[in-house]
């Protein structure tokens, strides 16, 4: 009798290739977390700055991460048979990703998250062959290695919490995540608009964007909100690498025109030891 209520119970359970969708959305939090992670260090490392690599205004989360490693995670099942077929499961599937996000940010937002125009074997600008083979490598790394130990983690964390207060708390977090995406999207159209008007940036819909400056920012309380909660100092600290086209095609940093604001929260003098050296010698 127990058995047969167990397996009624296992039927129950609703299962996207294979996982449950709880397991799924804790995927998204934890990936995002770590894409963040990642990300900082490796700004740290390549520029020297501890900046804001995060995705949405509030919260360390770098969202790319955490949808690419589901939609990867989902779909390499069918190529995980071996790492020859995972590594062209994960070169196909993460060029896909990576394609359509910046297509969107480039649709949705007039912005441009990343450029490979100046690398060999690109597709407008959006995907290039040689991070398109990094993301074959990363399947294979992120199917045997990481997401057995992500694994792991998500059943250690069930063992401590019960299972309704760890939904709860993951219901939570993305609930979180979605209304923070929803502002991010706001708070970079306001941003965006008000730039590329102020300091007269020729893109190919300036004159839309026109428009939509005058709707916006003749009401006074969302323009006191938005100086208040999305000013440039706070926009161009989270999103220190934002940048749009003109219709030349040139890139345009938007932090080239916010004044002294630093975009970045710390420098780091990796030539000090270096300069001491020279001085120490002469």
């Amino acid at each position: 009798m127990e058995k047969v209520e167990q397996a009624t119970t296992q039927k129950k359970k609703f299962k996207l290739f294979g996982y449950t969708i709880w397991r799924i959305l804790a995927y998204f939090i934890i990936y995002s977390v770590l894409g963040y992670i990642i990300e900082t260090i490796f700004g740290i490392i390549t520029k020297g700055t501890w900046e804001s690599r995060q995705s949405f205004l509030y919260g360390p989360f770098c969202g790319i991460y955490g949808l690419g490693a589901v939609i990867m995670i989902l779909s390499l099942q069918y190529f995980n048979q071996n790492n020859n077929r995972l590594f062209w499961g994960g070169f196909l599937v993460g060029s896909i990703i990576e394609y359509v996000v910046s297509w969107i940010g480039e649709i949705l937002l007039n912005v441009k998250w990343w450029d490979y125009s100046n690398m060999p074997l690109n597709l407008n600008g959006r995907i290039c062959v040689f991070f398109s083979i990094f993301w074959g490598l990363l399947a294979i790394y992120l199917m045997s290695y990481i997401n057995p130990r992500v694994d792991r983690l998500i059943n250690w964390i069930k063992s401590k919490i019960s299972i309704n207060k760890l939904k709860v708390i993951t219901l939570g977090v993305t609930i979180f995540l979605f209304i923070d995406c929803v502002l991010t999207g706001y708070a970079l159209k306001f941003f965006i608009i008000r730039k590329v008007h102020d300091n007269n940036i020729q893109i190919v819909n300036k004159d839309q964007l026109d428009i939509a400056y005058n709707e916006i920012y003749s009401n006074e309380k969302l323009v006191d909100f938005i100086e208040k909660f999305w000013n440039d100092r706070k926009m161009i600290r989270t999103f220190p690498n934002l940048k749009i086209k003109d219709k030349d095609g040139n890139l345009i940093y938007f932090a080239d025109y916010v004044g002294d604001i630093q975009p970045y929260y710390y420098k780091f003098n990796f030539n000090l030891r270096r300069n001491k050296d020279e001085i120490f010698n002469e």
